[in-house]
C-alpha cells in the first residue's frame, strides 16, 4: 500500500472515531478521506504538527480543527485541554463562546426576512426602530465634553449589515467616542431593550455610509428582526437558522446537562495560562445577560462547518434550504464604499461576512471571494467556492489570536491541496 494512501486511511479512520452524542454530533456532514478529495494527507500533517505545537508549546490550551472539501469531512482533530481549571480534554463535541461568528447567523436572520419582504436593504433603520433618530456623528471635543453634528443619510439595513453605519466598538481606543462605549458598558446590558437603551445615547463615531467600522451594528439587528418578524429574536434564529439546519449544539445559552462540554477562555498571567472565571458578560445560563447579535453564540466546531457548508452551498444542506441563491450570490459581493476595506486593504466585507478580494494585495494562497471571519475568543472560519474548501480553528483564548495561529492554519490547509 502507498504511503500517502496510508496516511490518507488513517487520518479517515480518525475521524469516523468520533463521540456519539447525537448523529448529527458524530457526523455533522459526510466523512471522506484527504486523497480522494484531491487533498494530499501527508501535506495535511504540516497543520497537525502546526497547531499541536502551539499547544506543545504551552501558547494555547487547546484545539480543535476540521477541513471540509466538497462537502465531506476530511480531517476532524482535537488537542489540548478545553479547561486547565477541570484538565477537562477538549473533545470532538466541545462547545466554545464563538462571539462573532455569531455575526453571519444574525445576517442570515436579516436576509431571510428580505426574502420575505419584511424589509429592504435601502429601508431606513428608523422605521424599525425609532428610537435611533435622535442619533448624532462625533465631531471633535473630549470624553467630558463632545460637539456632534446632525446625519447627513439616513442609515440603512444595508449600512447595519456591512458596518458602514457610524456606529463601533468599546474594544477600539481611537477617539472619545470610544471611552464613551466603554462607559456605558453596553455589554453587561441585562436584555436587548437595555442595550437599545444605552445606545441611543451614544454619538456616532462617522457619517452613516462613508466607511467601514467594525460595530455594534449587529447587536442592534436583532431587534429589527423581532420587530420585522414578530418573534423573539433567539426564538427567530432557533426555528429558522439552527433547528432546520440540525445544529443542536447552538444556541445563546448552553444547557444545564451540557455545561460540561464548555471550554474556558483561558488568557496569560506571569506567563503562565489560566482560565477566565470573571469578566465574560456572554453568559453560559438560560435567560441570563444579553443575546448579542455580534457575539453572543454558543456552539460547536461541528456544527459551525454545517452552517458555513449550507452557505457555500448557496443556502442549502441536506434538502432544507435557509436562504435563497441569488441572495447567496448578493451576499458576497463587496459591499464597501469605494476606498474602504474591512481592516487591510484586501478583504471587504459582503453582508455576511469578510471577504478576500484584491489577490495581488494577499499575502495568503486564498482564492478571490472566499468568505471568513473570526470570534474574539480566538476562534476561524474560512470557506473557499472556487476549492469547494472549508476550514475551521477553534481555540478559547484571549486576546484573540495572540500568538498568530490563524494564518499559518489558513495557509496550510491550502498547501495541501493536490
Amino acid at each position: 500500500m502507498r504511503v500517502d494512501h496510508l496516511r490518507s486511511l488513517t487520518l479517515f479512520l480518525a475521524v469516523l472515531s468520533l463521540p456519539v452524542h447525537s448523529s448529527v454530533a458524530a457526523t455533522p456532514l459526510p466523512v471522506s478521506s484527504p486523497a480522494s478529495q484531491q487533498v494530499d494527507p501527508q501535506r495535511l500533517e504540516s497543520m497537525h504538527e502546526l497547531v499541536g505545537g502551539f499547544i506543545d508549546n504551552g501558547r494555547y490550551a487547546g484545539a480543535a480543527t476540521m477541513v471540509v472539501r466538497n462537502g465531506k469531512i476530511i480531517d476532524w482533530q482535537s488537542w489540548g485541554k478545553a479547561s486547565l481549571r477541570t484538565n477537562a480534554p477538549v473533545e470532538k463535541d466541545t462547545i466554545y463562546r464563538i462571539y462573532s461568528l455569531s455575526k453571519m447567523i444574525t445576517a442570515t436572520a436579516v436576509l431571510q426576512l428580505l426574502e420575505q419582504n419584511k424589509l429592504q436593504l435601502n429601508q431606513k433603520v428608523t422605521d424599525f426602530i425609532p428610537e435611533l433618530q435622535a442619533l448624532r456623528v462625533y465631531k471633535s471635543g473630549t470624553v467630558d465634553d463632545t460637539k456632534h453634528e446632525e446625519i447627513k443619510t439616513p442609515i440603512t439595513i444595508e449600512m447595519m449589515l456591512n458596518h458602514t453605519a457610524g456606529f463601533t466598538y468599546d474594544f477600539f481606543n481611537h477617539s472619545p467616542v470610544h471611552s464613551l462605549y466603554k462607559k456605558a458598558d453596553l455589554f453587561n446590558s441585562e436584555s436587548l431593550d437595555d442595550f437599545l437603551g444605552r445606545a441611543v445615547e451614544l454619538p456616532l463615531l462617522a457619517q452613516p455610509g462613508e466607511a467601514f467600522n467594525y460595530s455594534i451594528s449587529y447587536e442592534l439587528l436583532p431587534v429589527i428582526i423581532q420587530r420585522a418578524s414578530g418573534m423573539k429574536f433567539e426564538e427567530y434564529i432557533r426555528e429558522n437558522i439552527t433547528m432546520p439546519l440540525k445544529m443542536s449544539d447552538t444556541a445563546y445559552y448552553v444547557p444545564k446537562e451540557e455545561m460540561h462540554r464548555l471550554a474556558d477562555i483561558h488568557f496569560e498571567k506571569d506567563g503562565k495560562l489560566k482560565a477566565a472565571t470573571k469578566g465574560i458578560p456572554h453568559y453560559a445560563e438560560k435567560g441570563r445577560g444579553l443575546n448579542a447579535g455580534g457575539a453572543g453564540m454558543f456552539s460547536t466546531i461541528g456544527d459551525y462547518a454545517r452552517f458555513a457548508q449550507c452557505i457555500l452551498n448557496g443556502g442549502e444542506l441536506d434538502g432544507k434550504r435557509i436562504l435563497g441563491e441569488k441572495t447567496i450570490a448578493l451576499a458576497m459581493k463587496n459591499s464597501l464604499p469605494e476606498g474602504s476595506s474591512a481592516f487591510i486593504p484586501s478583504q471587504g466585507w459582503g453582508l455576511m461576512s469578510g471577504l478576500f478580494l484584491d489577490i495581488p494585495g494577499e499575502t495568503s494562497p486564498v482564492s478571490e471571494g472566499t468568505f471568513f471571519w473570526y470570534g474574539g475568543s480566538t476562534t476561524h472560519f474560512f470557506a473557499d467556492p472556487a476549492q469547494n474548501l472549508i476550514g475551521l480553528i477553534f481555540v478559547q483564548h484571549v486576546p484573540m489570536d495572540a500568538h498568530g495561529l490563524f494564518n499559518p492554519f489558513r495557509e496550510s490547509v491550502y498547501q495541501a491541496l493536490d
